[in-house]
């Protein structure tokens, strides 16, 4: 069960453009999307918290599940319809998750699908490309909780078995954040928008969430930006969305009675199995 503070929002600010607006609207049209979540961690086929819940060490997670990450058979263009004949108007996909590992060529560090990984390709590139091809907008999971970054300090909630140093500097982690963040906004098309999740992991640290929501709106005023914190939405996110429950229920321990339910456009993300990523 993750814990949910109790903060005072302040003034709202943020007034989302006519694009944004729009975006909003399609979105609460839209009904029904896929949800995929897919990394390294599939190939131990131990769901997406193997890192954590087997308190791994980053080098034994490198050994065991980057270097054998090499999906050959990966067919954008059959996901992409899959999703389209089943009447999905939009697919979030795992940019990252909270291994931090990047499944696209970002510059920042080498911890990326093509320089890390035997499969060796930018693996949202292709699939951002196809997803433009048929016509499906294309929403990007982002974790901002990152159990492999050494500025991602001091630790939060989880994370403390991997083998990183005791030290490091948040700020430079989040400036690293912006950079990634600016490189999917730039480089891979228009971006229906950004599916942040990990905040819960540290919910006392200044996330400079204006500062990265600012980015993102100015980069791609159409993208709508959510966040998976549990608690009411924050100045500049533009739909809320609701961890395997129906807004107002509280049936996992995610979400608590103090979580409002806003006007903003409202997603419930849910899973068929008892994990998100095999």
């Amino acid at each position: 069960m993750f814990l949910v503070p109790t903060l005072i929002v302040g003034e709202q600010s943020y007034q989302p453009t006519e694009q944004n607006l729009q975006s909003r609207e399609w979105f609460r049209d839209s009904k029904f999307g896929l949800f995929i979540h897919w990394g390294p961690y599939s190939v131990l086929e131990k769901g997406e918290w193997v890192l954590e819940k087997s308190k791994m060490s980053l080098e034994d997670y490198e050994k065991q599940a980057v270097s054998k990450f090499n999906p050959t058979q990966f067919d954008p263009a059959a996901w992409v319809a899959l999703a389209k004949d089943a009447g999905m108007k939009y697919i979030t996909i795992t940019s990252r998750h909270h291994d931090g590992f990047a499944m696209w060529a970002t510059q920042q560090n080498d911890w990326n699908v093509v320089n890390a990984s035997p499969y060796g390709s930018d693996i949202l590139k292709l699939f951002a490309d196809e997803c433009h091809r048929q016509g499906i907008k294309l929403f990007l999971y982002y974790s901002q909780l990152d159990w492999h970054h050494s500025d991602y300090f001091p630790l939060g909630m989880t994370g403390h078995y991997s083998g990183r140093p005791m030290s490091g500097n948040f700020n430079n982690y989040l400036d690293y954040m912006d950079a990634q963040l600016t490189e999917l906004l730039i480089g891979y098309g228009d971006i229906a928008g950004i599916w942040f999740d990990g905040m819960w992991d540290k919910p006392a640290a200044d996330w400079r969430l204006k500062q990265t929501y600012s980015l993102i709106h100015q980069l791609q005023p159409a993208a709508l930006v959510g966040s998976n914190h549990h608690m009411t939405p924050f100045d500049g996110e533009d739909f809320q969305m609701f961890e395997k429950d129906l807004p107002g229920q509280f049936t996992q321990g995610f979400n608590s009675e103090s979580t409002a339910i806003s006007s903003l456009p409202l997603e419930t993300c849910e899973t068929i199995n008892n994990s998100w990523g095999l």
